[in-house]
């Protein structure tokens, strides 16, 4: 049972909307970030909603190595494609002008594709393949981030985690939405045990030694010293298969850098040869492709709804009750969660607090003393 107070989905919005413009951030721009982060509450991945709020966004801008204001350049475009520089700005603000782009471009010519260099963390990938699939068309992303990954048979941390994420439009009242990172875990996931004192699973996180890690708060440090590395997706070694997920991570790694000549691998730890923060230079991709280049949208939509239905309806497995598609349990929560708020944990509260005093802001939350 939840236990944690919810603040309104129309409060919490406005607060977040001026409290990226208390520290720079154009309001139009603002609003955008404040979306890409709910979005994440409103799913249910609270590893990349409000709980990450301050210390990815807020205290990057904070510490110098992320701008406020996003200045945009287009450094080349076809009539299918294009490379943007985001230089150093916030990343939600050009990976949704990437995504208008991409969607525009696909409607005139069936398929687009936009790279975006020197960004910085873009929310929830889930949140772009979305704008797809509400413009009725098939939505995939991908983004390289700080090195988190160790190779299959290494320890080293040298890949992110890396998205993979794939959105369809279908006939049911969701899509089909696949955002998960090519870890078998990522970091904000750690981060968020952490908040909430719970150790990581064992068999998520290596460390030098070759074992196990399950303490989230030294995996934190040890991920940033190089002493701890995540897995990938199917484990430690090749026994599940762990060489896929590496090999996946790879993919969005290529991707995410060479298409936009961009840094990769250890190039991406935000640190200098000194251990100084500085900017990260992230990359990302946008793919879209209109279904009416093809068969059409309501073929597509009703084949893609079809292949669900009947993946819900196979024979489950003793003991257990339902079968899920991709994207059903985060509109479930969403269902669950619309009337009610974002429920906020006591950490993030006073993050939220310290921040709307700081700023001197007039806002009062139901978990205000």
């Amino acid at each position: 049972m939840e236990t944690r107070p919810y603040v309104s989905w129309d409060l919490m919005n406005s607060f977040l909307i001026d409290a990226f413009k208390g520290y720079g951030v154009p309001e139009a721009d603002a609003a955008i970030c404040a979306d890409v982060l709910l979005e994440s509450d409103r799913r249910g991945i609270e590893s990349h909603g409000c709980n990450r709020f301050k210390p990815i966004y807020i205290d990057r801008i904070v510490d110098g190595i992320q701008n406020p204001i996003t200045k945009i350049d287009i450094l080349k475009e076809t009539a299918t494609t294009a490379v943007l520089d985001a230089n150093d700005g916030m990343g939600m603000v050009a990976s949704h002008k990437a995504m208008e782009m991409a969607i525009e471009k696909a409607k005139k010519y069936g398929l687009s594709m936009i790279a975006v260099r020197n960004s910085t963390h873009y929310g929830i990938a889930g949140y772009w393949t979305t704008m797809a699939t509400k413009a009725g068309m098939i939505g995939m992303t991908g983004t390289n981030a700080r090195p988190s990954i160790a190779p299959t048979f290494g320890v080293e941390n040298m890949l992110g985690t890396n998205p993979l994420t794939v959105g369809f439009p279908t006939d049911e009242e969701f899509p089909f939405m696949l955002d998960c990172a090519t870890s078998i875990t990522q970091r904000g996931k750690i981060e968020y045990y952490a908040r909430v004192g719970k150790d990581t699973p064992a068999g998520m996180v290596i460390g030098r030694d070759g074992n196990a890690q399950t303490d989230s708060k030294q995996i934190l440090k040890d991920l940033n010293t190089g002493n701890a590395a995540l897995a990938p997706l199917g484990g430690i070694g090749e026994e599940l298969a762990g060489y896929k997920g590496y090999g996946y991570a790879t993919v969005v790694e290529v991707l995410s850098a060479a298409l936009q000549a961009g840094n990769f691998l250890k190039a991406l730890s935000g640190l200098d040869e000194n251990r100084k923060k500085i900017p990260y230079h992230l990359g990302h991709w946008f793919l879209v492709i209109d279904p009416e280049a093809f068969m059409g949208l309501e073929s597509f939509k009703k084949t893609c709804g079809d292949i669900l239905r009947e993946l819900r309806a196979s024979a489950k497995a003793p003991g257990e009750e339902r079968i899920y598609t991709a994207g059903e349990k985060e509109y479930l929560v969403w269902l669950e969660r619309k009337d009610k708020g974002v429920p906020v944990s006591e950490p993030v509260q006073k993050e939220i607090l310290t921040i709307r005093d700081k700023l001197g802001l007039p806002y009062k939350f139901p978990f205000d003393k």
